[in-house]
């Protein structure tokens, strides 16, 4: 709902912050995308009423909204909006709601029925140990050296260091610094730069690939780009997931190729995994390029959940 742009302030920056929420959470890309925009619509039409705080919004006016949900003709095919679609919308709220909880915010409170069939999110996160076997996965990823390096690089940047595929899309080999142990992030979210470091174990790997794979690939010294494909230009992020599959693949282990790993996975594990270890949030926040400590914080509310599953 790009084209349904929100004057408030305030409800825009719910819909941003709901969706970093999402995706910080682990749901799938397909829900992190869906939902905001979802909300947005709710937004949209909220406004539309003239009403500006979520104290405002009343149960009438959920019902209003959902009453023109179901006047409102399909774009796609003849007829209505589906059901499931309705039920998105109908998440997208209840998520949103939790979402208020979650940050103490106690300005919605609007009861919500249950959907006819609830599709939740199972939230998935490597343990250290899956981690490990991925890495050693990277020994029959490929029947290439060359690969199978720069397949345990893509790992190292996206799970050691935590970067979001973007960021390691856009890294270049200027930005791997050995002598300081620090990767620089210039792509990060909003175009915000930071340093994140490496330790010994993982400049090793980084260095395996620079200078003993990379120059392997096609025209590999006319690109700046750190990963690069067989035509010998900068890796895309279609590229990175499709290698990861292979990754997973790999393994033989069929509970980590049940979790349905993407790249962004990688992310939430290592946040996961050090905030286990107790390394201050703070700390973590740097790490990650976050850009307020509430977003960092709801790793912990995912630790939380994890740590239940086990009981």
């Amino acid at each position: 709902m790009k084209k349904l742009k929100l004057q408030n302030e305030v409800f825009k920056m719910f819909v941003a912050n709901y969706k970093e929420w999402l995706d910080i959470l682990g749901y799938a890309e397909s829900t992190v995308y869906q939902l905001p925009n979802h909300l947005q619509e709710f937004f949209y039409y909220v406004e539309k009423q003239n009403i500006k705080k979520l104290t405002d919004i009343t149960p009438k006016t959920i019902k209003d909204y959902y009453r023109k949900l179901k006047e409102r003709a399909n774009e796609r095919t003849s007829g209505s909006l589906s059901k499931s679609y309705l039920n998105k919308h109908q998440q997208a709220l209840k998520k949103f709601k939790e979402y208020l909880q979650n940050h103490n915010y106690n300005d919605f409170n609007i009861h919500l029925k249950s959907e006819t069939n609830p599709t939740e999110e199972k939230i998935n996160i490597l343990t250290q140990d899956e981690i490990k076997e991925l890495f050693e996965a990277t020994e029959f990823s490929h029947t290439e050296s060359r690969f199978k390096l720069r397949d345990k690089a893509i790992l190292t940047v996206l799970y050691s260091c935590g970067l979001r595929r973007n960021e390691a899309v856009h890294l270049d080999l200027s930005d791997i610094y050995f002598d300081k142990e620090r990767v620089f992030v210039r792509k990060g979210k909003n175009y915000k730069e930071r340093f994140v470091p490496i330790n010994r174990k993982n400049a090793e790997i980084l260095e395996d690939y620079i200078f003993e794979a990379r120059p392997e690939f096609y025209q590999a010294n006319l690109s700046e780009a750190l990963f690069i494909n067989h035509h010998g230009t900068r890796m895309q992020g279609m590229s990175f997931a499709n290698r990861l599959k292979v990754i997973v693949a790999s393994t033989n282990n069929k509970n980590i190729m049940e979790k349905n790993i993407t790249l962004h996975i990688l992310r939430h594990s290592i946040a996961t995994h050090l905030l286990q270890r107790e390394v201050p949030l703070e700390s973590i926040k740097t790490f990650l390029g976050h850009s307020s400590l509430e977003s960092t914080q709801i790793y912990t509310h995912l630790l939380k959940t994890l740590e239940n599953e086990t009981i």
